[in-house]
């Protein structure tokens, strides 16, 4: 059974006990989007290999009903550096608290994709192909979905 979250909606919103700060961009109104949380790091191979994808994935999705969230623990210098130098464009998070129970975050790359109402959809450990026309399909329909 998909685990149920409350904290994108409530924590995410509320800056005061936010869980993550914008490092390279903005966090938008997340409820009722599907969210695409990646947990990575600059110095991690497969977090670097499935980048490529996550930023084309997110260019097809930036300006639909879809909430990015790319999360890493490292430096604000260290990730903008990267960022700027790989010429990605989608928003960058550092974590503020200890990453939720939930996502029981104990390697990356972590990818999580959750539904309008905030339920885990996808929980993938190690790099995927994000930008497959069966991620796509699954995004659209979370999309669509009423």
């Amino acid at each position: 059974m998909y685990a149920h979250l409350d904290w994108p909606y409530q924590s995410l919103l509320n800056h005061d006990n936010a869980l993550f700060a914008p490092v390279h961009g903005t966090f938008s109104e997340a409820k009722g989007k599907v969210i695409v949380i990646n947990f990575w790091a600059t110095w991690c191979p497969p977090c670097i290999a499935e980048m490529p994808a996550l930023e084309a994935l997110y260019e097809v999705f930036k300006d639909k009903e879809v909430v990015f969230l790319f999360v890493s623990n490292e430096e604000e210098e260290v990730i903008s550096n990267f960022i700027d130098k790989n010429e990605y464009h989608f928003p960058v998070y550092s974590s503020l608290t200890s990453y939720p129970e939930t996502f029981n975050v104990t390697a990356i790359p972590r990818t999580f994709v959750l539904d309008k109402e905030g339920y885990i959809v996808v929980d993938k450990t190690g790099a995927a192909n994000w930008n497959s026309e069966t991620v796509r399909q699954q995004i659209e329909a979370l999309i669509t979905k009423p």
